[in-house]
């Protein structure tokens, strides 16, 4: 009798554990529309010290259909600072019954090393039971000690669109005279703070929060869900040791990871002056070095321990001739320096739809550094880690944004160059020739500016001139064309210019029906954007780009054809854009004309319905015909 009632208890126990992995478990309020269903998620960050931590993980996921299965894979990333203690991963059947149970020695593990890098010391274990027999469920369990504190991971109670949280609870165990620094986003979720001894525990818990889907064009998911921004007050990293409570305090320890890291090899010091003392504008010597700078040196990854957070020194970059975004950086400010110039160090959030700078809240939220030289009213920023790109141009890579700038003073919050509907523009001049047959000859002479610029920059510096030519003869949307030949010109600038010259050929682009000829005079720059009339839209709608296009189009017809019917001038002047067309006819050509002008702005859920009928004038006049008849 005496092992009965810690049987009957363990008993009690799987059955518990059974019951709650049951899909019949799930409120149907949380069902509805979903993938996937974060049934339990468990993190608990205890800090020892401001070096080291020890996170607990405990999730348990239900995949309710083939789009959800993303989420039954198990990554943990480890390195230098990161061990795995433990791992148990379980698959559960759409009754809670266990399948398979997994520990940390059956995954996989992996280097994360990728092209472009030369040296990376993260791998990561992965495990997926690759079960697809739906409804089923995920449990996973993780223990990591970390010593090198960088940051902490944020609470997300909501993982993804489509993907509502049965209960979420995150739990940061600290020492009483730690101050954790935490700022709830897109929500107002305060924690529960409690002592125990000499530890300040923590603890944000919400239960059966229903999931929430992005829209077509409408704000970042880090806009709308809610989350909380964890920090930690002072951290150590290999033996540097930092406070990151204000901007002022982090920029001063990257500036101690910096320190003496500037020093020039002597004949790289000569170089700098042969190409630079001849000069008396400082704007020309800058040009001059960055020029060397990319012809010298090449982007390649290092992220080796603190490497991740500290730049190899100026005389690494300059044996080696490569580095990554902040060795490459750091060896700019260092040649810069020899010639008597000021450059700066600045760290920032890299990509055309990154995150948004937390500005008020001062923690490491970056992933890329720059480089930039103020020059008294005006600041000349240079991207280290291309070669062909022009000095003073961030693009869509790195403009627009805040970033933080590290002096000798700390970090100082600033702003990227924005880019406006004038310096991102496509101007498009066509000669084309349409014959009987309905056969197009064109001739296209294009000129990009700005953020425009991007694409054909790349087209001739990136790639080769086989992708070159798959990209061209995909770029038009007509039925059938080939680009006969190409050619590119650049001129180098803070708002770069590239001329494009495209010769193209499309079989049959008119109709012919008897007597008539049927053109769409807009040959190549049609609006495809119909927005659905009967949805109801519950978040902004977002121009995420500022341009400019105009499109100046001649074709010449064959002999013997008249106007049956020519399109409208179209005119349209709206918060939303401005956009103006016009098609004129004379014996032998037609002359089409074409501007369409937006900016960066948001409009609320209320315009959606004129911003429907906006997008629908703009696809009509795009696509509008001219029909020619033959004369008798």
């Amino acid at each position: 009798m005496k092992n009965f009632l810690p049987a009957i208890l363990l008993l009690l126990t799987i059955s518990a554990a059974a019951q709650s992995y049951q899909v019949g478990a799930i409120p149907d309020s949380l069902k509805k529309d979903a993938k996937a269903v974060l049934r339990e998620y468990e993190y608990v960050l205890e800090i020892k010290s401001p070096g080291k931590v020890v996170t607990k993980e405990h999730r348990v996921m239900t995949i309710l259909k083939p789009a959800g299965d993303e989420f039954s894979t198990h990554v943990s990333w480890y390195d230098k600072f990161t061990d795995i203690n433990s791992i148990t991963d379980v698959l559960y059947d759409a009754n809670g019954k266990e399948l398979k149970k997994v520990k940390k020695k059956d995954m996989e593990d992996r280097s994360a090393v990728s092209e472009g890098t030369l040296a990376d010391d993260i791998r990561y274990k992965m495990h997926d039971f690759y079960y697809r027999v739906y409804p089923y469920t995920v449990e996973y369990q993780e223990e990591d000690a970390i010593s090198g504190v960088r940051g902490f991971e944020n609470w997300d109670p909501l993982w993804a669109p489509g993907v509502p949280t049965q209960h979420s609870r995150y739990v940061v165990i600290a020492p009483k005279d730690y101050e954790v620094r935490f700022r709830p986003v897109n929500c107002n979720f305060e924690p529960q703070i409690t002592t125990s001894g000499d530890k300040k525990i923590y603890t944000w818990e919400i239960s059966n929060l229903v999931a929430r889907k992005t829209e077509v064009d409408g704000p970042k998911w880090r806009e709308i869900c809610p989350y909380v921004m964890i920090a930690p007050s002072d951290f150590e990293v290999q033996g540097y040791k930092g406070n990151m409570s204000t901007w002022e305090a982090y920029g001063k320890f990257i500036n101690e990871l910096r320190a003496g890291r500037d020093v020039l090899p002597e004949d790289i010091k000569k170089k700098v002056h042969q190409l630079t003392d001849t000069l008396t504008d400082p704007r020309q010597k800058i040009y001059v070095l960055y020029d060397f700078l990319q012809k010298n040196t090449r982007y390649i990854s290092i992220q080796l321990g603190i490497g991740g957070w500290q730049p190899f020194p100026a005389d690494y970059v300059a044996a080696k001739r490569y580095g990554d975004c902040k060795a490459l950086s750091n060896y700019m400010i260092a040649l810069l320096k020899e010639a008597g110039i000021t450059g700066k160090y600045v760290e920032i959030r890299s990509g055309r739809n990154a995150a948004d700078l937390m500005d008020d809240f001062p923690c490491s939220q970056f992933d890329h550094v720059v480089c930039c030289v103020p020059q008294g009213k005006d600041t000349i920023w240079l991207e280290c880690t291309s070669q062909s790109e022009s000095p003073g141009f961030m693009g869509s890579f790195t403009g627009g944004r805040k970033a933080l700038l590290i002096d000798e003073t700390g970090g100082h919050v600033v702003h990227t160059p924005v880019y406006t509907a004038a310096d991102n523009s496509r101007r498009r001049v066509i000669d084309a020739e349409i014959n009987e047959q309905g056969d197009l000859s064109a001739a296209v002479k294009t000129t990009y500016t700005g953020i425009e610029e991007e694409m054909p920059h790349a087209l001739m510096n990136e790639i080769s001139e086989e992708e070159r030519k798959k990209y061209l003869n995909d770029l038009f949307n007509l039925p059938t064309y080939s680009v006969d030949n190409s050619h590119y010109e650049e001129d180098k600038g803070s708002i770069p210019v590239v001329r494009e010259y495209l010769h193209v050929s499309s079989a049959g682009y008119a109709t012919v029906s008897g007597r008539r000829l049927f053109i769409v005079p807009n040959l190549f720059d049609r609006s495809n954007l119909r927005l659905p009339s009967d949805s109801v839209r519950k978040y902004d709608f977002v121009e995420r780009t500022s341009f400019t296009n105009i499109d100046s189009i001649t074709i010449k017809i064959p002999p013997g054809y008249q106007a049956e019917s020519l399109p409208e001038p179209v005119n349209i002047n709206s918060k939303f854009g401005k956009y103006a067309s016009s098609v004129v006819l004379s014996p032998d050509k037609i002359i089409y004309y074409r501007k369409w002008e937006e900016s960066v702005q948001r409009f609320p859920p209320s315009d959606y319905a004129a911003l429907v009928r906006f997008y629908e004038k703009l696809y009509k006049a795009d696509h509008s015909r001219i029909v020619l008849v033959k004369k008798e």
